[in-house]
C-alpha cells in the first residue's frame, strides 16, 4: 500500500514492476477481487471512454444548452487539412479529450477521471497516442491504472473537487495522471513518470474553477484539451530527462495549499472568472432567465 509518490515509485523499483503493476496488486489487497476481476473492471472503463471518444468526433454532438459541441469534430477536420500547427498527435490527442467533455455536456456516459469535468484529458491522451505508440489492449489498461495510482495519491493528499480546490484540483490532477501514464506508455521509469506529474501539475498550479451559467462546459470543455496538450508535453519532457525540481509529493501538497487560499468566488460557484463576465452572465440569462439566482453547478 502506498499514500505518497515517493513510497508509489520506490515500491515499484524495489519489487522491479511497473507503477501500473503496483496499483493492480494494491487493489487486489485492498478489494479482496481477484487480478481478472480487477482488470476487467477497468477494461469496461476503457470501453466506456472509447465509445465516448468516437462519439464525440463522428457525431453532431451538442449540449442542451448550447454552449458546447461540435468543437472536436471541427479540430478533426482541420487536422485532416494538412495545416495544423502544433502536430498530429498533439491536435488528435486535444480533440478527443475534447470530444469526451462535450459529450458529458450532452448528457452522454463518460468515465470520471478523476471526475465529470475533467473527464476528458486522461482518454484524450491515450486515444491520441494510440496510433504513434501502437499499444496493445493490455497496455491501454495499464495506462488507466498508472493513471489511477497518481488519481489516488492526489485524491488522498490533496483534492479533486473543482469546489474544493478549483479547476487545478480537477483539470490539474487529470493532466498530472495522464502525463504520468503517457511516460510509462512510451517505456519511462516510474522517476520518470513521478517528474512528468510534477511538472505537468505544477504549470496548472492556481487554475480557477468558474464555469459559465453553472454548467461543466464553458470554458472546461476547451480546460481539457489544453490539459491533454500539456500533459503530452510534460511526459516528452520527463522522458528527454527533464526533472522537476520541485518533488512531486510537495506539488501535491502546494496545490492544495493554493487551493485553501483560493476565494470562493474561484472555486465551482460561477460567481467570478469568466463566468462573471458580461458574456458570461448574459449567457447565464439567456439559458435560465432573468430569474436565475447563481447557479448550482452540476456534477463535476
Amino acid at each position: 500500500m502506498f499514500q505518497t509518490i515517493e513510497e508509489l515509485v520506490h515500491i515499484a523499483n524495489r519489487q522491479q514492476i511497473s507503477i501500473s503493476e503496483v496499483m493492480i496488486r494494491t487493489e487486489m489487497e485492498t478489494t479482496g477481487r481477484s487480478r481478472e476481476e480487477i482488470f476487467s473492471k477497468m477494461a469496461g472503463n476503457l470501453d466506456v471512454m472509447e465509445q465516448a471518444v468516437q462519439r464525440g468526433i463522428n457525431e453532431d454532438i451538442k449540449s442542451r444548452s448550447g454552449l458546447s459541441g461540435g468543437d472536436a469534430r471541427l479540430l478533426q477536420h482541420y487536422l485532416d487539412s494538412g495545416r495544423s500547427l502544433s502536430g498530429s498527435v498533439l491536435l488528435d490527442a486535444v480533440s478527443k479529450a475534447m470530444a469526451t467533455n462535450e459529450v458529458n455536456a450532452a448528457m452522454g456516459i463518460i468515465c470520471a477521471t478523476p471526475t465529470a469535468g475533467s473527464a476528458g484529458v486522461v482518454p484524450g491522451v491515450l486515444f491520441g497516442l494510440r496510433q504513434k505508440l501502437n499499444p496493445s489492449r493490455k497496455q491501454m489498461v495499464d495506462f488507466l491504472f498508472t493513471a489511477g495510482a497518481f488519481g489516488f495519491v492526489v485524491a488522498n493528499n490533496a483534492s479533486i473537487s473543482g469546489a474544493a480546490g478549483g479547476c487545478q484540483a480537477e483539470v490539474g490532477s487529470a493532466t498530472g495522471m495522464a502525463a504520468a501514464a503517457a511516460v510509462e506508455l512510451a517505456g519511462g521509469t516510474p522517476e520518470q513518470s513521478a517528474h512528468a506529474m510534477a511538472i505537468a501539475l505544477g504549470n496548472m498550479l492556481g487554475l480557477i474553477c468558474d464555469p459559465v451559467a453553472g454548467l461543466v462546459e464553458v470554458p472546461c470543455v476547451k480546460r481539457n484539451a489544453i490539459g491533454a496538450s500539456s500533459a503530452i508535453v510534460a511526459a516528452d519532457m520527463a522522458l528527454a530527462g527533464i526533472k522537476s525540481l520541485i518533488p512531486c509529493d510537495e506539488v501535491i501538497e502546494a496545490m492544495y495549499r493554493v487551493g485553501r487560499m483560493m476565494p470562493v468566488a474561484l472555486r465551482e460557484t460561477a460567481l467570478g472568472g469568466l463566468a462573471d463576465t458580461k458574456t458570461g452572465r448574459a449567457l447565464k440569462k439567456k439559458i435560465f432567465g432573468s430569474d436565475a439566482h447563481a447557479s448550482v453547478t452540476e456534477g463535476q
